[in-house]
Parts: structure tokens; C-alpha cells; sequence
């Protein structure tokens, strides 16, 4: 599944610099993650990468957004092809 920014976000600007698909954003008043392009760090890190950095927590999995680790691969595949 991809993750998701809670409102407890502080705009600390860490999380969108770590993100290796470029999914996250800021959006009208705090950042964002466009699920379409989070993998999840799969195919790049063992862990997600913006809630590693994140200072107060607020990135979840959104459970809207369920997916497996083969489908966040596959995901990862396309995301590296259509950047060739």
C-alpha cells in the first residue's frame, strides 16, 4: 500500500528530498504522497525512506491503498521505465 501524510505534519521539508520516486509533494497547506509513484521504497530501500526521516510521525500506510510487495515491484518497474 502506498503511505499517506497525516495533517500532524510540521512542513519540515525532510521527507520530500528522500523520497527516490519523487511521489511526495506539497500540497495546499502540508505534503503529500501521490500514491500512484510510492512504492513504498520498494526496489530502492529495505524501509520506507520519509518515515525513517519523518520527526513527528506522521506518515502511515494508507489503508485506502493496499498493495503487496509484488505489486509495489511491479509498480517499481514501470515507475524506472517510463524514466529511461
Amino acid at each position: 500500500m502506498a503511505l499517506m501524510i497525516t495533517d500532524d505534519c510540521i512542513n519540515c521539508d525532510v521527507c520530500e528530498p528522500e523520497c527516490p520516486n519523487d511521489a511526495i509533494f506539497m500540497g495546499a497547506e502540508i505534503y503529500q504522497i501521490h500514491p500512484d509513484k510510492c512504492t513504498e521504497c520498494v526496489g530502492h530501500f529495505d524501509e520506507p525512506q520519509c518515515q525513517q526521516v519523518c520527526p513527528v510521525s506522521c506518515i502511515p500506510f494508507n489503508p485506502a491503498m493496499r498493495e503487496s510487495k509484488e505489486e509495489l515491484q511491479a509498480k517499481f518497474e514501470r515507475l524506472q521505465a517510463s524514466k529511461a
